[in-house]
């Protein structure tokens, strides 16, 4: 049976803001009779847009329902930013059903309106969107307590990149609404004449779907947000039967660039580089007696699917283990009617009793393998700790190792708390698979089935990634999975050398191996700083492999000093390094912060109960990120009070529980989640969303999310709120003690303004002080004096 091609992204990235000017689209309202802050007078019922996009020309419609809050007429003005005047064609804006006068200016001419705006509301808002160019149209009445209906079209050229084509949409220039927005959907369709290989999204959770070659399907659908995020899709074209494409950025300095491989096959079937190879899979279902009722119930369904789920030419077996192990036959069957249909009665007649020998099941499952050309998997199920037999956690991977000479991988699936979770995490990491976890209240058929859907028909088995003329390192993830039908595979990594390179994808076919190579271009300093989103992501994936060294192999000086440091520098606050955002944490009391992410690393001994499993589900979290780590893809406006100042650690502490995980198991962080300590969930609809950037996301010991409302994501760069300011995380206090103070709406602050990159504009417009690094100069940016008399 036939699975459908249907891939669900972790976008990943981190904060995009900088990018919210990509392509024009809903824009930004403005009440020209208001001298109220341009957030926070309107609100977006309604997001919808639908777009077409034909060898990189894009067709987007938009329509878009706003609503008038308040008692007086808005004097509605439409802004659309746009990177590049020149891209955009054709555009039509309607307002209940009216055409509406529309004027398209240069980034100098753009300029001037954003800033005698900024200049009159005393609102840094615009001041990200100064640089680019802008469509500006005519004045329009919302009546109060009234809805308006805005719809636009308009087309433009996206950019490409050697085989990669970018769409983007501001849906970051929502946050200027005043309240969540109820619906915000996307539905794009992508046509090529070049195949289309990968697709990838490094901001949003976007659903995609190949249909063939050269058609693809992007869908977003999100309810009740406010996004501070514009999304981005990626999509690459490329002939052949296999694709990869590089996307490459490099800090400027002397730090090693970042670069993310997307490597894709062709969704059709004509090519005999995209011939699914026959496999092997093994099945070991847990009958112990602690998997009575409904449990076994569900393990048996997982195993009908993966029984009615094989392709013909597939070998395959079953292991039933309790304290003794049975087979479904002496050795591996090969797939088809007959054997399905004794399998599934095989299935049937499992009745759960007994303790559970983890280690004979496993040796049984792997004895019975030989490297015969196939892929190989064993989906090992369990819902308890190892209690007959070899019951020692080291051995008992020590003689999978052993019985493991075939090289094949090994997919743990622990079901429940009252497993090993560590044990289970090893035996991945083992035998290059990967652990997923089934918690109490949660299915086991639909886990399972989910997970072998990837796996029904793999393209190329042990697979090899070279780059000519450079060195890599660190690369994640380390053990390269098969590549699979439909399916893609994301290596991040970082390099030394920069330019031209080649390169090559290898992988074994049957018993062949065949080679496939590309060429690419890896960043210089400064360069591509489109792809900034591969930094944090690099680093994420960086972090879950500390945390599962260091949970394997014990605690280690040098990798507990990197957990933290990369934990300051881009806010990916772990259960280790959630004290971080405690507002009384000094950043660079490296010292101090060592000692206390050491302490906090011992919680790693516990090894079940809900801690256990939620400690080794955040590893997996980090290692397998899509994006950078973000609070979802809403704007900030967690403790923050209307006026846009942070609210009283009591008024946070009061709004965490709002939010899933609450406050979890961060009860024993020494000031950090337990005791609030200064830091705090994230505020209901309030005056002032959206300036300043996104949530940065803690985990708690059990896997739950919580928002850090004194943690920013803005761009490439982290803001930790520290004694009344946004401080940026790569400024030292030596650094902060030397700033050059700036004040808002001043002369010398638009200047500022004007001398920096577009994309630097968004770190001047934080509401409260903010110091921040801008190429080799700190500044410190105050607000301006509170005044109560006529604006200019």
């Amino acid at each position: 049976m036939s699975m459908p091609r249907v891939r669900p992204f972790v976008l990943g990235v981190a904060c995009l803001v900088a990018t919210a000017a990509e392509t024009p689209g809903q824009g930004i309202v403005v009440d020209r009779r208001s001298d109220r802050p341009i957030a926070g007078s309107f609100d977006v019922e309604s997001v919808v847009v639908d777009a077409l996009v034909r060898e990189q020309v894009a067709r987007v419609r938009v329509s878009q329902t706003l609503s008038n809050p308040t008692e007086g007429v808005i004097e509605a003005e439409y802004l659309f930013p746009v990177p590049d005047a020149g891209s955009i064609r054709d555009f039509v804006l309607l307002v209940d059903g009216r055409e509406l006068v529309g004027e398209l200016m240069n980034a100098d001419e753009a300029r001037r309106i954003y800033e005698e705006i900024v200049r009159r509301k005393r609102d840094p808002a615009l001041l990200e969107y100064m640089g680019r160019g802008l469509i500006r149209t005519s004045v329009f009445p919302i009546p109060p307590r009234a809805e308006r209906t805005v719809t636009m079209t308009y087309t433009q050229l996206l950019p490409r990149d050697r085989n990669v084509v970018e769409f983007s949409y501001p849906f970051g220039t929502q946050k200027f609404t005043s309240k969540p927005i109820r619906t915000l959907e996307l539905s794009m369709r992508v046509e090529s004449r070049v195949p289309i290989k990968s697709i990838y999204s490094p901001s949003h959770d976007v659903s995609t779907e190949l249909e063939s070659d050269h058609e693809a399907r992007v869908s977003y659908d999100a309810h009740d947000v406010i996004p501070a995020a514009d999304l981005r899709v990626f999509y690459t074209v490329d002939r052949g039967g296999l694709g990869a494409s590089v996307l490459s950025y490099r800090p400027d300095g002397g730090e090693d660039g970042y670069f993310l491989l997307l490597a894709s096959p062709s969704p059709g079937h004509d090519d005999r580089d995209r011939e699914p190879s026959a496999k092997t899979v093994v099945f070991a279902i847990d009958r112990s007696g602690s998997m009575s009722g409904e449990k076994i119930d569900q393990a048996k369904d997982a195993l009908d699917f993966v029984l009615n789920n094989l392709r013909p030419d597939d070998t395959f077996n079953i292991v039933a283990y309790d304290d003794r192990v049975e087979t479904y036959k002496p050795e591996l069957q090969r797939y088809d009617p007959e054997t399905r249909r004794d399998a599934l009665a095989f299935v049937e007649g499992i009745r759960p009793g007994g303790s559970t020998n983890i280690d004979a099941a496993l040796r049984t499952s792997l004895e019975m393998l030989h490297d015969d050309g196939r892929p190989r998997y064993v989906i090992f199920l369990t819902d308890g700790l190892p209690t007959a037999g070899e019951t020692d956690e080291l051995r008992i991977a020590e003689h999978a190792r052993q019985a493991n000479d075939s090289g094949a991988r090994v997919f743990p699936f622990g079901v429940g708390f009252d497993v090993n979770a560590r044990l289970l995490d090893r035996l991945g990491a083992d035998h290059g698979g990967t652990t997923d976890y089934v918690k109490p209240d949660e299915d086991i058929e639909a886990s399972v089935s989910r997970f072998y859907s990837k796996l029904t028909s793999p393209v190329l088995a042990d697979l090899r990634v070279e780059l000519s003329g450079t060195s890599v390192n660190h690369a994640y993830p380390r053990d390269l999975p098969d590549l699979f039908e439909g399916g893609q595979i994301s290596w991040v990594g970082r390099y030394t050398g920069s330019g031209r390179t080649a390169v090559r994808i290898s992988g074994m076919v049957g018993d062949e191996r065949r080679t496939f190579e590309f060429e690419a271009d890896l960043a210089r300093p400064g360069e591509n700083a489109r792809y900034d989103f591969v930094e944090p992501l690099w680093a994420s994936r960086r972090i879950g492999d500390i945390i599962d060294q260091i949970d394997l192999h014990g605690k280690n000086p040098e990798l507990t000093e990197e957990l933290v440091r990369l934990s300051t520098r881009y806010g990916i606050l772990t259960p280790y390094t959630s004290f971080l955002a405690d507002e009384g944490t000094q950043l660079h009391a490296f010292d101090q912060n060592n000692r206390r992410a050491g302490e906090q690393l011992s919680r790693l001994e516990q090894v079940q109960g809900a801690a256990g499993v939620g400690q080794r589900s955040n590893k997996a979290f980090y290692k397998q990120a899509e994006r950078a780590i973000i609070a979802d893809s809403l704007s900030i406006a967690p403790g923050l009070d209307p006026q846009g100042q942070p609210q009283s650690p009591e008024g946070r502490a009061g709004q965490l529980g709002r939010f899933r995980g609450g406050i979890g198991g961060f009860g024993g962080l020494g000031g950090g989640f337990g005791g609030m300590g200064g830091m705090g969930g994230m505020a209901g609809p309030a005056r002032g969303f959206g300036l300043g950037g996104t949530l940065a996301e803690a985990r708690d010991f059990e896997g739950n999310s919580v928002p850090v409302s004194t943690v920013r994501k803005v761009g490439p760069k982290t803001f930790f709120y520290r004694d009344g300011r946004w401080l940026d995380s790569t400024v030292t206090p030596e650094q902060e003690s030397g700033a050059e103070r700036v004040v808002q709406f001043t002369d010398p602050y638009f200047a500022l303004a004007r001398s920096q990159p577009s994309a630097a504009n968004q770190y001047l417009a934080f509401r409260q002080p903010v110091v921040v690094k801008l190429g080799e100069t700190v500044y410190r940016i105050e607000p301006a004096p509170k005044d109560t008399g006529p604006r200019p």
